[in-house]
């Protein structure tokens, strides 16, 4: 995905991240984690729609050098770190939002989350995009899923639910739109590095094939929760 530059990689893209976005309340005043940012894409928007005060995160140093690009090139005043959402380098209490689009379901889930509550502000509010399993798989269904991933495990809704209030979260409000993993999203920007290799068209025409055999399976939620 960083060699693409795959501006919105998780499901719905930038048109269901902009829809999620408007239901809530932010000003030109709210401090917002935009962790594992990618190419900055959403970051961007945050800050073209509401000018609010972004942090971007993002862990892969191809995508930092792409996101970077696009925030001089606009002119944004959003600060850019490279780090893991499993040691956020920032202080407690730090951030009124933390958004988190397809990033989570690839870290430690448990130790990302603790993070995420404990760099949020009281009152403060995780946004989350993530693949979820509709039904459970066979082992070895799940390990084929897991293996072409890189995951360390697959989770079901009711999972997602038990874990986000075993770190704490509250008022948690898991749901499914209605936009297939499947469903071709027109407006995908993608930002090739020149060093792209051919192989990785491979990579992804297996990603198309691993979405079109665990079709009505492998999906994802969105997810709201606070931090009270």
């Amino acid at each position: 995905m960083a060699k693409f530059g795959v501006g919105g990689a998780h499901p719905g893209g930038i048109p269901l991240t902009k829809n999620i976005l408007s239901g809530e309340n932010i000003t030109n005043k709210t401090q917002i984690l935009d962790a594992g940012c990618g190419t900055g894409q959403t970051a961007a928007f945050l800050y073209q729609q509401y000018k609010a005060k972004v942090v971007g995160l993002e862990i892969n140093p191809i995508m930092i050098k792409k996101a970077k690009k696009r925030f001089e090139s606009l002119n944004l005043p959003i600060q850019l770190i490279q780090g893991s959402v499993e040691n956020l380098p920032f202080p407690d209490n730090s951030f009124d939002y933390i958004l988190s689009e397809s990033v989570l379901a690839f870290v430690n889930k448990p130790i990302a989350l603790r993070e995420f509550f404990r760099v949020l502000k009281k009152g403060g509010r995780l946004i989350a995009n993530e693949m979820t399993i509709n039904t459970k798989l066979s082992p070895p269904e799940e390990l084929e899923i897991m293996k072409f991933y890189a995951l360390d495990s697959l989770l079901m809704e009711k999972d997602w639910k038990s874990l986000l209030g075993q770190t704490g979260f509250q008022d948690i409000v898991i749901k499914v739109e209605n936009i297939a993993t499947s469903q071709e999203n027109n407006t995908t920007e993608f930002n090739f590095s020149k060093n792209f290799e051919p192989e990785l068209f491979q990579i992804l025409n297996e990603h198309g094939n691993m979405v079109l055999k665990y079709q009505g399976i492998l999906s994802y939620r969105i997810i709201t929760c606070s931090k009270v």
